[in-house]
């Protein structure tokens, strides 16, 4: 639906004319006050032209009592992550009531660059939801590891006013903000007075003021109620995160009252259609604020007017005349229950998808190893005297440095089963070296056999964890036939796969099937003896650098508070 002349707009909102489609009999729900407003919906196009008043259309949707509320935002995420192209994202979260979504595809950027950039502003442009870009601001993310791309200001000027681009996305390299980097500086004064994302785990006191006043304005890293006070005191507005690894929604929905919900928005980061699937998107999201016992018009406000303030997006977040008409209809308000979903002006349906163009995917045979890797690769050297070990910790990305005595065999540090250690390697793939990480990692509960990724952020090398070396090597030698993806690997045979041939990052099957893959990768996974509910996703942040405390990349083990190689 497109916008209508303003005489239209006009004279329709008046009831000079009929609407172009009327939401006869709902309960809208008053962001304001919290209450529930009997009457009609009046749009005109893709806009909302009456509330609270009866109203004749040409297209009438008998609400028949249910509630009304904006369509919600996500306000930080990567398609990617989700493991499916922006068309099947689309298709799989819009009816879920997700009618905005804001991403930074930096995990693509990561291994293509520009080409990433150029498909993901293309696609933003054909799908039927509003998908909104933020620029990737560090790619690569550190120089700690090696990256496919490396993105300057200069590239990512050029896309500063295309009208799918919101600003610049999480600016993660905080010590490069903190001590005035050049490449960091030039990035932020290119987007001074545009929205710059934050990214800034742990960070208080007189550096994030310093963070601050580089005019970065939202952080999806509070991990605490304190933390995520003292953010939203300084100005930031908080996403309250609750993703498929990261589950920080129960820690900070305390300080969420109707007072505090200007200041709070939600965001998913990565969920994975399985979860979709089972929980929901935003609506788990609401749905388990409210269990938490947040009072439901600071729920719904921070999934719909908070988060369209805090990125500028004036057009939504209220149903109310001049508004955008993105609409949720709910059976039940406490449990988030979504029955229609209206998307500037349009009902959401299969028509509705299928009539959209869809782009094809770039990136595909994306992995690259200079040759077979084999079980002496895996092995890492060492008396075994006080290693460090990563120690996941369950539903968060932040990692403990730990330290263990290890056996050792002819020179070779062993895994511990025991214990919970297993071993750990991350693999470059971008064709550039052959370098491969060695350590260490607790938590996985591993028995036996590997778990290999190509999804490894920020730069997306292939990730393997594992008791057997022989096991590890097979688990990486799959994914470069697979154009990379998810494998488990036993006694050297694949128990189960998922290909992500896009990027080595996404897959190019529709959501349903991605979604029964990953039932199959998790069972196989606990064949092994995996202890985690989410272990491939758990597995793609080990190499994440820019999280606390112990990391790992192809360079080897990452001291992150030191931002220093072991």
């Amino acid at each position: 639906m497109t916008t209508r002349p303003i005489p239209t707009r006009i004279a329709q909102g008046r009831g000079g004319e009929p609407a172009d489609t009327v939401i006869r009999g709902a309960r809208l729900l008053d962001l304001v006050t919290g209450d529930l407003l009997d009457g009609d919906i009046a749009i005109c196009g893709d806009t909302i032209v009456g509330t609270l008043d009866h109203y004749e259309g040409r297209h009438v949707i008998e609400a028949r009592g249910r509630i009304a509320v904006p369509g919600f935002i996500d306000t930080h995420l990567h398609v990617e992550s989700s493991l499916i192209t922006p068309f099947e994202f689309d298709r799989c979260v819009l009816p879920h009531g997700v009618t905005t979504a804001i991403c930074d595809p930096h995990e693509m950027a990561n291994v293509l660059g520009r080409a990433a950039l150029e498909y993901f502003v293309a696609a933003a442009s054909r799908v039927v939801m509003d998908l909104r870009v933020n620029l990737s601001s560090c790619v690569p993310s550190t120089a700690l590891e090696t990256s496919g791309a490396c993105l300057s200001a200069a590239d990512l000027v050029e896309w500063r006013d295309h009208p799918q681009v919101i600003g610049l996305a999480e600016f993660m390299n905080v010590p490069g903000v903190i001590n005035g980097d050049p490449g960091c500086m030039e990035k932020l004064a290119a987007f001074a007075g545009r929205h710059i994302d934050g990214h800034a785990p742990l960070l208080r006191g007189r550096a994030l003021n310093a963070y601050l006043s580089a005019g970065i304005s939202t952080d999806h890293e509070a991990t605490t109620a304190a933390e995520a006070l003292e953010k939203v005191r300084k100005g930031m507005t908080v996403l309250i995160r609750e993703g498929s690894v990261c589950k920080d929604l129960r820690a900070l929905v305390p300080l969420l009252t109707p007072a505090t919900s200007p200041f709070f928005a939600f965001c998913t980061d990565d969920r994975n259609p399985l979860e979709i699937a089972h929980e929901g998107h935003l609506d788990y999201l609401i749905r388990l604020a409210i269990a938490e016992g947040v009072e439901p018009v600071a729920a719904y406000r921070s999934a719909s007017l908070s988060a369209a303030n805090a990125f500028g997006l004036r057009d939504r977040g209220m149903i109310a005349p001049g508004w955008r008409a993105d609409i949720v209809l709910l059976d039940d308000l406490r449990e988030c229950r979504v029955s229609d979903v209206i998307a500037a002006g349009r009902v959401v349906d299969d028509a509705l998808f299928a009539a959209r163009e869809v782009i094809a995917p770039v990136g595909l045979d994306s992995i690259s190893l200079p040759a077979p890797v084999g079980a002496a690769d895996m092995a890492q050297a060492g008396d075994g005297v006080q290693a460090p070990v990563i120690g996941l910790i369950p539903g968060q990305i932040i990692t403990e440095f730990l330290r263990a005595d290890m056996p050792v065999r002819d020179g070779v540090v062993q895994a511990d089963p025991a214990r919970d250690i297993a071993r750990v390697c991350v693999v470059a793939r971008h064709g550039h070296n052959d370098n491969i990480g060695r350590g260490l990692v607790k938590g996985f509960g591993l028995k036996s056999g590997a778990l290999a990724s190509s999804v490894g952020h920020d730069s997306h090398n292939i990730c393997v964890v594992g008791i057997d070396g022989a096991d590890m090597a097979a688990a990486v030698n799959h994914l470069e036939t697979t154009g990379g993806g998810f494998v488990v690997v036993r006694d050297g045979r694949v128990v189960a796969d998922l290909p992500l041939p896009i990027a080595g990052l996404m897959s190019d099957a529709p959501f349903e099937q991605v979604a029964s893959r990953l039932e199959v990768l998790r069972a196989a996974a606990r064949g092994l003896g995996c202890t985690l509910d989410e272990p491939f996703l758990q597995l793609a942040f080990l190499p994440l650098p820019v999280i606390p405390h112990l990391k790992i990349t192809d360079f080897g083990m990452v001291d992150v508070d030191r931002m220093a190689l072991l």
